[in-house]
């Protein structure tokens, strides 16, 4: 049926267009909403109505003269019941590897449906056919063009907390940041950050705020007391919730948005919450050197437990010391992207020599993407050999080495809590001068010993690791955190 009326649409001619004044709206709200109708074809064709949304309707009953650009323009209240437009999928919080949908009707559709449509109906020789078009907006781009975005259905106002996974040092005190934006006009209330359980503690209790203009934003700072814990772990983490109180209402709505230019805008409305995680780690070194791979957010999570993080450019690297750093990590599949990496292996492995300590994470080497140059001071292989369950059993297959036992211990708890996998591309055909620490599997199959390689190399540490570092670390997993600290404070 969908078929035969863009058929219908495509032989007599006509556009039709429902365009909004804004790109989001609130419920309960008015939305101002032009139609556009155009008839391009000779055919005798009738404008008989246009009904925005579901009830106004507006009368036109006029013949159609070609290439006549017809507009109604009109304006209707959202209903105070109209959902966020967050996917329909991601209403509810859902399980490990499967979306909780109730509604049938819902599930394998791409998007959720258009909140607000328009309905045109045209009589064709006095034969009435109505066409639905989903109001959204559109403008001008001065390089683009004409550009269109879904119409968004919005909170009065969203509450971002300033990072999803916050770690707190034992018995550490941090200023929170949340930031407010607007969806209305003139937007006033309170704003509070709740800390559910325990013995954390959050001063101010509450924080008034007024926000004039739709879209203005402010941000407001809570501090935020972890307690004392004797053995912090992962168990001991809370979820921190943002909300505000507006005109007896409360809401507690983050927002995303999803925008690329190959694909229309995407809008998502979460929970506005964030885990706060307590950590006990002993740290040895403090000045780091990341040189970015691919994309990961390994030296956000790094700052978050006291490391001062340094972004190596292609200038720092190529012209000035290195001395300066305890540690230089290097982001995943760098060696894959950027086409410097090989240029920087003697420079890199002076810094070692010298008493330096560098980490390479994971790296590819298959069909699409293979590493150029030598990645250690030994040679050793990139295989295909990953653990993806993230559950699999880690053997300590040396377990007095320093890696595991300064200046954390670490022990099977530590590999508790992990998400998505154990780690990808490991290691092989290994150099001798390489000490393997560990060994692991997934159900079936043969162990192996390529997840994380060391040498020394004269006075420094080289470390290679396909542990997945750049997944455990943004969510919070305290092993990861300790494991890598032992890697960065190699020698120290």
């Amino acid at each position: 049926m969908k078929e035969i009326e863009n058929l219908i649409i495509a032989c007599s001619g006509m556009y039709l267009d429902a365009s909004a004044d804004d790109y989001s709206v609130s419920p309960g709200k008015q939305l101002k909403i032009t139609a556009t109708v155009i008839q391009r074809n000779n055919p005798t064709i009738k404008l008989e109505n246009v009904v925005f949304g579901t009830d106004k309707k507006m009368k036109c009953d006029s013949a159609m003269i070609n290439n006549k650009v017809y507009t109604i323009v009109d304006s209707i209240i959202i209903p105070a019941d109209t959902k966020y437009s967050t996917p329909y999928w991601l209403e509810k919080k859902h399980s490990i590897g499967i979306y909780n949908v109730d509604d049938q009707q819902l599930r394998g559709r791409p998007e959720n449906a258009p909140p607000v449509m328009v309905t045109f109906t045209i009589s064709f020789n006095k034969q009435e056919i109505s066409f639905k078009r989903p109001v959204q907006y559109k403008w001008v781009d001065p390089v683009d063009g004409e550009k269109y975005r879904p119409l968004e259905i919005t909170p009065a106002v969203t509450a971002n907390i300033e990072a999803p996974v916050i770690m707190f040092m034992n018995n550490q005190t941090k200023q929170i940041k949340v930031v407010l934006k607007a969806g209305i006009n003139d937007a006033s209330g309170t704003a509070k950050l709740e800390l559910g359980k325990g013995d954390w503690k959050v001063e101010p209790a509450s924080a008034t705020f007024n926000l004039k203009k739709k879209g203005d934003e402010i941000t407001i700072t809570f501090k935020v007391t972890a307690p004392v814990f004797f053995t912090p772990n992962m168990n001991d983490a809370i979820t921190a919730k943002a909300s505000v109180e507006i005109n007896n209402t409360t809401i507690s709505k983050s927002v995303i948005r999803v925008n690329y230019p190959h694909i229309p805008i995407q809008t998502l409305f979460p929970d506005a919450e964030s885990k706060f995680v307590p950590i006990y780690v002993n740290k040895k070194g403090n000045n780091i050197g990341y040189i970015p791979g691919a994309g990961d957010e390994i030296p956000q999570c790094l700052k978050q437990i006291g490391y001062e993080v340094t972004t190596l450019t292609d200038d720092m690297i190529s012209n000035k010391s290195l001395a300066d750093y305890d540690a230089i990590v290097v982001g995943v599949r760098a060696f894959n992207t950027n086409d410097r990496m090989q240029y920087y292996h003697t420079k890199l492995m002076d810094y070692v020599s010298n008493g330096g300590n560098l980490i390479v994470q994971y790296n590819t080497n298959n069909f699409l993407s293979s590493t150029k140059g030598d990645i250690g001071p030994y040679p050793f292989k990139i295989s295909r050999d990953r653990v993806t369950v993230e559950e699999a059993p880690m053997t300590f297959d040396n377990p007095n080495h320093p890696l595991l036992n300064t200046p954390n211990k670490i022990s099977d708890k530590d590999f508790d809590g992990w998400i998505q996998e154990r780690g990808l591309y490991f290691a092989t055909d290994i150099d001798s001068h390489y000490e393997t620490i560990f060994s692991c599997n997934d159900p079936g199959e043969k162990p192996s010993k390529g997840s994380v390689i060391v040498t020394k190399f004269g006075k420094g540490y080289f470390i290679y690791t396909g542990l997945s570092f750049f997944r455990e670390l943004p969510v919070g997993v305290t092993g990861a955190y300790r494991l890598l600290v032992n890697m960065i404070s190699a020698g120290r």
